[in-house]
């Protein structure tokens, strides 16, 4: 009997251990932060899909859009920022074309992890975060992006929302034309029934068919060309060429009267010698022997290399009238990595907020540049006069996008 109790307690002890040993447990882990994080990135991809299926012009009908209540809708304003119908009018468009996209409002104790989700997933989705007190905050960037009054109305913003915003422009209206329905009208033999000037009419074919001498008519080209097929076989020091449109073995050099200054050439496209200019007596014409160098005033002409002796800088190129022969400086934006000309890394001066512009020292050099012709350039103390390459950085008032024009003009909201 105290064998059978010790076997049992020897059983008992060993299943024990066994479920209590450390392989044998189950590693407890806190998910909570992994579903929080992943629910709000599912609700970041509904947007974008929802989003990019209106640029489309396609709907994305996910559960996902009624479960986050998404809406993408399309948002034009006028010039005075009202909300206004996208579509054009009287041939004339809205001043502005947006597509808005908005999810529910996000807590605010989330906000955080929300920013990190867009700045490590959509981190080149453009105006893309959330919206807080009038500005969308998007992650991976420190800019803001002011929303205006219409957009905020017309969708009904609140604080903590997901927007997702993308300007876009509306197509001009395509050119209806209409042709007049076929008529009954029955031309003769010989002719084709054609619509010009707005009536049907009965036109003759080309009956140009009789080629004269040993010339060919060619139905592609309709016009008479050399037949190949009567070209005669000439001496070793002859050459077979169209004489009066007939075959004719001639010298290489025939004795061709050519007036004075020239001389004659066999043209080999049609095989017959014509009288060209002697290039050997013709006087090499240059025009702008003597270059005005320096000057920054004159009509821009003919691009030329810029001497040493100038007065362009290193971030400009010399531009020289071919007619007056007067040169003058403009801006040269393939000099805009040249730390000598933007000190700075070329790539961190864009975006909404930010934007090149060039030195111009005053109106009368901007008007050499063609660039700009139709473009306001400011000179005032807020850009500098240095004819070099700057970066203007706007904040939160961003860069007015209809009067600056990167890299010569960027003027700020």
């Amino acid at each position: 009997m105290n064998i059978f109790i010790m076997i049992l307690v020897a059983i008992f002890m060993a299943g024990f251990y066994m479920l209590n040993a450390p392989s044998q447990r189950m590693t407890e882990q806190e998910t909570t932060y992994a579903i929080e994080r992943a629910d709000l990135r599912s609700v970041a991809e509904c947007a974008a899909a929802a989003h990019n299926a209106t640029i489309h012009g396609g709907e994305f009908n996910d559960i996902c859009v009624e479960q986050n209540k998404i809406e993408s809708r399309f948002v034009c304003l006028n010039t005075n920022l009202s909300v206004a119908k996208c579509e054009v009018v009287r041939k004339k468009k809205p001043a502005y074309s947006f597509i808005v996209t908005a999810a529910a409002p996000v807590p605010p104790e989330k906000y955080n992890d929300m920013m990190e989700i867009l700045e490590q997933h959509f981190a080149d989705a453009g105006t893309f975060g959330i919206y807080q007190d009038k500005l969308i905050m998007s992650g991976g960037t420190a800019t803001k992006r002011a929303v205006p009054a219409g957009i905020i109305t017309d969708m009904e913003l609140t604080d903590g929302q997901l927007v997702y915003m993308t300007q876009y422009e509306i197509p001009d209206a395509d050119t209806a034309f209409t042709a007049a329905a076929t008529s009954d009208v029955t031309c003769p033999a010989g002719t084709v029934k054609a619509y010009r000037f707005g009536r049907w009419q009965c036109i003759g074919y080309n009956t140009k068919t009789d080629c004269a001498g040993d010339m060919i008519w060619d139905s592609d080209l309709l016009e008479c060309v050399a037949d190949e097929s009567r070209r005669p076989l000439c001496a070793s020091q002859q050459t077979a060429v169209l004489v009066d449109s007939v075959w004719e073995c001639v010298n290489p050099f025939p004795e061709k009267q050519c007036p004075d200054n020239m001389i004659a050439r066999l043209n080999y496209n049609n095989l017959e010698w014509e009288c060209v200019t002697d290039p050997n007596k013709t006087a090499d014409a240059k025009k702008c022997a003597h270059i005005t160098d320096g000057a920054i005033y004159g009509k821009p002409g003919a691009t030329l290399r810029v001497p040493q002796t100038t007065s362009c800088t290193d971030c400009e190129q010399m531009i020289t009238d071919s007619e007056t022969c007067t040169s003058v400086c403009v801006p040269n934006p393939a000099k805009i990595n040249d730390p000598q000309c933007y000190p700075g890394r070329a790539e961190e001066c864009s975006g909404p907020s930010r934007g090149f512009y060039f030195g111009f020292p005053s109106q009368k050099y901007a008007a050499n540049v063609d660039a700009v012709a139709k473009k306001s350039v400011p000179i005032d103390a807020a850009h500098s006069q240095n004819r070099r390459f700057n970066c203007m950085d706007c904040g939160d008032r961003t860069v007015n996008a209809e009067k600056s024009l990167p890299p010569y003009i960027t003027v700020c909201n």
